[in-house]
């Protein structure tokens, strides 16, 4: 792969929050703390725009979550949770999040998705066509193999979760001997979100 890195480099970092969350709660029952994501996303870079693409519930249970977000430097866009005659929900930013980028992508260097969802190879392979670099950062356990392959970079958050998540507590292994490891950092993020 040739990517490359450089701090005079204009990123754009494009969070598919509901994929990262649900990949968090699934695979390690934690959430995310989205301002160390987008810092390792970005490096030494310069960041342009940090957008989350986000759902509003009909509680609005939300709130605690989205002045978090922005108080890191994100910004959100939100859509309403579509509920369909019969009790269908549908909540679905894949084609704004995917208009933004090719927006973006003639005024970045670099386009930084964070989402494992693989229906957004054809979004990969077109930016780079457009003359953009094109990473991916999230849990690579539960990344699509085909978008891990088109993209200019990979970042497994597998890699260093307790970077990554909240109150994370490694999984104990039968036989090792540590017991648990917390984050050491301030969260941005606090549990009651």
């Amino acid at each position: 792969m040739g990517i490359i890195r450089h701090p005079d480099q204009r990123v754009a970092v494009l969070i598919d929050t509901q994929n990262l969350y649900h990949s968090a709660k699934n695979i390690y029952k934690s959430k995310v703390n989205f301002g160390a994501v987008v810092k390792a996303a970005v490096g030494d870079r310069k960041l342009i725009r940090a957008l989350s693409y986000v759902v509003n519930t009909e509680s609005g249970e939300e709130a605690p979550f989205f002045e978090a977000l922005e108080k890191v430097g994100i910004e959100i866009k939100t859509k309403d949770l579509q509920i369909f005659y019969g009790g269908a929900k549908k909540a679905d930013w894949d084609v704004g999040l995917a208009i933004d980028a090719i927006k973006l992508s003639h005024k970045v260097d670099a386009i930084v998705l964070v989402t494992g969802d693989g229906d957004f190879v054809p979004l990969v392979e077109y930016v780079k066509n457009q003359g953009c670099q094109v990473e991916i950062i999230t849990f690579g356990r539960s990344a699509s193999a085909r978008l891990r392959d088109v993209a200019d970079d990979f970042i497994d958050l597998d890699e260093r979760p307790h970077e990554f998540l909240i109150g994370y507590k490694s999984q104990r292994r039968p036989g090792s001997k540590t017991t648990s490891v917390r984050n050491p950092k301030p969260s941005l993020l606090s549990d009651d979100e």
